[in-house]
């Protein structure tokens, strides 16, 4: 997030309904943080009797956030802070591209740490809102232990660990609500007041634990101390209100982990493995100004939608059994697909539907 007093919101796609967040921009102020960063771990409380059969669960979770803390780092920018995990002894930190922002130069802190050290940026990609700087001098930063993501299950018990408005060091508990997700982050606003573009992220956990200002960037971690998601923003209310409580989203640790490499190791992403259609679209309204498919503006040459016959003009309806009423279900319905997947999109040309077999691409690498 750009700032501990914003905190980014989703939008969500269901079975059933889309709910888009809204401006992503939180009411209240960040806490003060002068001198050593404070631990503020919220723990779980001691369990009553258990009912036959039934499991209670730990009284405490302090052996768990003794052992991430020192993986947690706070990130200062000039706009603004956010939270990043310690990746490797050479010092990379994975944290969001929107916490990173247009940013060069970073002050990180563990919790601790009597002050902060200076970091550097590795490298970005917006397309997934992940980033990796690099802290000059990497001692006594500890490298997390990173689970399987693949092995998330709804009902497992995590806890989100980071800097939620300036507090460092802060713990939250919650489940997992729900796994791959695909949610679109709200557009931010960029270099010289333009607004960069809405990432939408494939495969997200959702979890009760609370995702507050200044948690992005964080690490999801499960019971047994293992960081299975980098905590990302917030669902906002589909009422317009603010955000919506007990709905958070977290990037899966295997895609950051796979992203992060890939950074480390030739400053940029080589293969994101997600789809692409190959096409610049846009939302087409129909006459009462409601979202009425997504129009084709042009295509990329030699790419999907032009290997599959499609052109400018074209209003694309359907992406295999998911509708696209605009742009944003698209991009989830993309989110949701694997390059090379054969899918029947459903378009309209000279006021007639038909069916289209396109073999999708994969979206471009940084």
């Amino acid at each position: 997030m750009r700032t501990t007093q914003r905190v980014r919101r989703a939008g969500l796609a269901t079975a059933a309904a889309l709910v888009i967040g809204g401006s992503g921009v939180a009411i209240g102020a960040a806490a003060a943080d002068s001198g050593a960063p404070g631990v503020a771990a919220a723990a779980a409380p001691a369990p009553g009797p258990a009912a036959p059969g039934s499991y209670a669960g730990p009284a405490s979770y302090a052996g768990v956030v003794r052992q991430v803390l020192p993986s947690v780092v706070l990130i200062r920018t000039a706009e603004g802070l956010g939270s990043g995990v310690v990746l490797d002894t050479s010092g990379n930190i994975v944290t969001n591209a929107h916490v990173a922002g247009n940013a060069k130069q970073f002050q990180v802190q563990v919790a601790g740490d009597t002050a902060p050290r200076p970091a550097k940026l590795v490298g970005t990609y917006p397309p997934d809102d992940l980033a990796v700087i690099r802290a000059d001098d990497p001692s006594g930063l500890q490298p997390a232990r990173f689970g399987d993501s693949g092995l998330a299950q709804a009902g497992d018990v995590v806890l989100a660990i980071g800097n939620p408005l300036g507090l460092s060091g802060s713990v939250t508990e919650g489940i997992i609500s729900a796994t791959d997700r695909a949610v679109t982050e709200p557009a931010a606003p960029g270099p010289a007041g333009q607004a960069r573009a809405a990432a939408t992220l494939p495969g997200a956990i959702q979890t009760s634990a609370p995702i507050n200002p200044g948690n992005s960037g964080g690490a999801l971690v499960s019971a047994s101390g293992q960081v299975i998601g980098i905590p990302t923003l917030a669902a906002g209310s589909p009422q317009g209100g603010g955000q919506a409580q007990g709905i958070g989203f977290a990037i899966p640790s295997n895609l950051a982990r796979d992203i992060a490499t890939q950074i480390i190791e030739t400053g940029h992403v080589t293969n994101s493995h997600r789809a692409a259609i190959g096409a610049e679209v846009a939302t087409v309204l129909g006459t009462d100004g409601s979202p009425g498919g997504v129009g084709v503006v042009a295509v990329t040459s030699g790419g999907a939608a032009e290997r599959a016959g499609l052109r400018a003009g074209d209003v694309i309806k359907s992406l295999g059994r998911t509708q696209t009423p605009d742009a944003t279900a698209l991009t989830q319905a993309l989110a949701a697909a694997a390059p090379g997947d054969q899918v029947t999109v459903t378009i309209s040309r000279a006021g007639q539907d038909r069916g289209v077999q396109v073999t999708l691409g994969e979206l471009p690498g940084s």
